[in-house]
């Protein structure tokens, strides 16, 4: 079943939440190239992780929202319920 992003502000915060950890991306790899030390690196790394969650999370919610509303609309409530935890388990390994 297909999954979107309907909501247009919260596609406009992930798309600028993505556009953002492209940029720390690069900015790593420049660290790298200029040889920067390891711990100004590993921190920039720990950013990068944190905001990618994030737009798991954003992304995770709205999917949430989504099957929640339509459970409510259908009798097959428990398949929506499955399809939520099962995405959400794939999202916290």
């Amino acid at each position: 079943m297909k999954q979107e992003i309907n909501d247009q502000d919260s596609r406009k915060k992930v798309l600028i939440r993505l556009r953002r950890i492209e940029g720390q991306v690069r900015g790593v790899q420049r660290m790298i190239e200029n040889e920067a030390e390891c711990s100004e690196i590993m921190n920039q790394i720990a950013a990068i992780k944190s905001a990618v969650n994030q737009v798991g999370l954003l992304v995770f919610e709205n999917h949430a929202r989504e099957c929640i509303a339509r459970s409510l609309s259908e009798e097959d409530n428990e398949q929506s319920f499955d399809e939520i935890v099962k995405m959400m388990g794939r999202f916290i390994k």
